[in-house]
């Protein structure tokens, strides 16, 4: 899988977000994208999960024959999108039936996630960085070339993010792409930088070296 990104620009209540941003990821890249608060960051993966229109600009996919770029992803966004009266296994259970391409059985996945006891219990009863977790193994259940994250270690403890820098490396390995929207350094080992300043200038994306 192939993305390329030219000229984007968004426009929310009236309001110029961010424009001029262009990058191009190909099989293995990583991209993080950074940013003030309020800059665009989150509103950027919106428009490339498909929830958001750009107000201009373009976005071109190839290498997945006639699929469309939301049937390519997983989405991650600030809110975890569990329901909280269903067991961690049976929110993964869904996921897995919405979307299709089945890869780990949920149990599998909670286990990937140092959560295999969390099976069987409601959502509710787990803390903000269980539930993190149980979001985070959404994207081992089903097969997708492209991880959209927005702030993923959000509630994780250093074992936890290790365990998601683990599975990051492992998806780029198989050829997988990552975007990532944060505000803290992550184990992206080789991502190129995405840094929106505002709407006014052009965000230049730059190799990370030091990023891990």
């Amino acid at each position: 899988m192939r993305l390329s990104v030219d000229n984007l620009a968004c426009r929310r209540a009236g309001r110029r977000i961010f424009s001029n941003v262009a990058f191009a990821l190909g099989p293995g890249d990583a991209l993080a994208v950074t940013g003030r608060n309020g800059a665009g960051k989150s509103s950027l993966l919106a428009i490339l999960s498909g929830r958001l229109r750009p107000d201009a600009g373009r976005i071109a996919l190839s290498g997945v024959g006639e699929a469309s770029l939301p049937e390519c992803l997983h989405a991650v966004g600030h809110r975890d999108g569990l329901k909280a009266s269903l067991t961690a296994g049976e929110n993964l259970l869904f996921a897995q039936r919405l979307l299709g391409a089945p890869r780990s059985t949920p149990r599998d996945a909670l286990g990937r996630l140092g959560l295999g006891h969390a099976h069987d219990l409601p959502v509710a009863y787990l803390s903000a960085g269980q539930r993190r977790r149980v979001a985070l193994a959404r994207l081992l259940v089903c097969a997708r070339p492209l991880w959209l994250l927005d702030e993923p270690t959000a509630a994780l403890d250093t074992a936890s993010q290790a365990a998601l820098a683990g599975l990051m490396a492992e998806h780029r390995a198989g050829g997988g792409l990552v975007i990532a929207a944060t505000h803290q350094p992550l184990d992206l080992s080789g991502a190129d930088e995405l840094r929106i300043e505002a709407a006014a200038a052009a965000p230049v994306a730059e190799a990370l070296e030091d990023w891990a």
